[in-house]
């Protein structure tokens, strides 16, 4: 049986990668490619304005997100919080991981609130790419890493 070594997960701010995006969309696990009618319908139908975090903001997630994974005991191997989505590399420990994506989305979401943020902050749902080995696991590091 493989082992599970750890997780790289995925999220967006709102509005900024909609389905159909000219850079290709995740969407149920699946790298689709572009759409731009189904891109328009879904520009049409946002409800909010597009979320772009700026420095500031960026550490203010990064900082709620340290701390939620130090509460549910989660390694953080390699983090990135973007204008525009974030990622984490983190270590497998048995426990779903929708509790942590949604601990820290909730917990970051609060945070900026703190700040004087107002609106949504994150699309729904997140993107989760298995680390099943040592390569694949170094891989993602190195990829989230050179989004810093």
């Amino acid at each position: 049986m493989v082992k599970t070594l750890g997780y790289m997960v995925t999220w967006t701010t709102y509005g900024t990668w909609l389905q159909g995006d000219e850079r290709g969309y995740v969407k149920k696990g699946k790298v689709l490619g572009a759409n731009k009618s189904l891109r328009k319908v879904n520009v049409t139908n946002q409800a909010e304005k597009t979320v772009k975090l700026t420095r500031q903001e960026q550490e203010i997630v990064r900082k709620a997100i340290e701390n939620e994974a130090a509460k549910l005991r989660r390694k953080i191997y390699s983090m990135a919080i973007c204008c525009n989505h974030v990622h984490v590399v983190l270590n497998y420990t048995g426990e779903p991981i929708e509790l942590f994506v949604g601990r820290c989305k909730n917990s970051a979401r609060i945070a900026l609130r703190a700040s004087g943020f107002s609106g949504r902050v994150w699309t729904r749902g997140y993107d989760k790419r298995y680390c099943f080995d040592e390569k694949s696991l170094n891989d993602r590091i190195g990829y989230v890493r050179r989004h810093n």
